[in-house]
This record gives structure tokens, sequence and C-alpha cells, in this order.
């Protein structure tokens, strides 16, 4: 698996740039879909239907990033036994993050999400702003 660069950035123009000192702003994708943690999974799913996207940045009610939601998880949530209309995506998502700084070396950021098995990571500031997501690819 490797990190996908969905966005084109210039070229390095010395030798301290390489690819092996490139950060999470580097190769991180737009952040796209943001919603708010109090929708249920099933305007999620129709939301990512609609944007052709496999997750979704969540927010607070003070729009700062609480984490981000794939499709895969919300499908498992909605197949599962236990799965009624009125589940929020805060009651899936469970505890924040994680997360990466825009500073994140790639090579860091990769060896996390696999060790979490992650697909994808947002990017956040200082703050808890979402700017982007990292994305693995197979």
């Amino acid at each position: 698996m490797t990190l996908v660069q969905m966005q084109p950035h210039p070229a390095p123009t010395d030798a301290l740039s390489s690819r092996a000192h490139r950060t999470a702003h580097d190769v991180m994708e737009a952040a796209g879909p943001q919603v708010y943690d109090d929708m249920t999974v099933e305007v999620a799913l129709a939301v990512m239907a609609g944007s052709l996207t496999d997750h979704l940045l969540l927010c607070d009610e003070d729009g700062l990033c609480t984490g981000l939601i794939t499709r895969a998880e919300l499908c498992a949530v909605r197949d599962g036994a236990a799965y009624t209309d009125r589940i929020r995506l805060r009651d899936v998502l469970g505890d924040r993050g994680p997360f990466a700084s825009p500073m994140t070396a790639v090579a860091e950021a990769e060896q996390a999400m696999r060790y979490c098995k992650l697909t994808a990571l947002p990017v956040v500031d200082e703050h808890g702003t979402a700017l982007g997501v990292l994305a693995l690819v197979r």
C-alpha cells in the first residue's frame, strides 16, 4: 500500500525536499464531505453515495473534526443485530482520532495507518479543523 497524492503539488526544488522528507500536507487529499456527528447512519450512507466517496469527516457542534468514518464501518453497523434508524455517527465513532498534523512525516503516517488498519486518516490543524485526508491505496 502507498499513499495517494490527489492534488498536484510543485516538484521539490532541493535535496531536502525529497520524497523521504515529505509531510502529510504534501500528499493529502482535499478534506471532502464533512458532516456533523449527530447525523444518522442511513443519512450518512446517502451522503456518501451522493458524493461518490468512501469516507466522511465528522465534526462536532463547534465544527471541529472528531474523526473519520468509512462506508465499510457504516455498513457493518447497519447490518448488525443492534441497529436502529436512530443510531448517530457519534455513537458509532467512539473515541476521537487518530489524526495527523500537516507536518507529520509521510512515512510515519503510513506506518500508523497500517498499524491501526486504517484506509484514511484526517489531517487537522492545531485547532482541530480538518485540512485534508491521507488515503492508502492497495
